[in-house]
């Protein structure tokens, strides 16, 4: 029998595009409460896994993107394009979306 090896299906935006992991929030209620998914607030954090090449002007100079993968990032709330990739749940946003870098 063959052995399957499992490949990692890697994600690259294109433009002014920037693909990022939102960080996950632990909440714990007094009382024990468990909140289900959908009653949780979206977290505006997110660690950038991918960035697109910049966006061209109409001179023809590609404008760089202003942050590096790994940079932790804060974006508008509801932002950018939600997508699931090996069961992972990356979020696709635009440069212009990232409102700051949390140092």
């Amino acid at each position: 029998m063959a052995q399957q090896t499992a490949k990692k299906t890697s994600l690259k935006p294109l433009g002014n595009r920037v693909v990022a992991k939102r960080l996950e929030k632990e909440e714990t209620l007094k009382g024990g409460i468990i909140l289900p998914d959908s009653a949780k607030k979206k977290q505006e954090t997110a660690k950038v896994v991918a960035i697109g090449s910049g966006i061209t002007t109409k001179e023809g100079k590609t404008l760089p993107i202003p942050v590096k993968i790994g940079d932790t990032i804060l974006m508008d709330k509801y932002a950018g394009q939600e997508v699931t990739i090996d069961d992972e749940e990356l979020i696709i946003v635009r440069a212009d979306d990232i409102i700051a870098i949390v140092e």
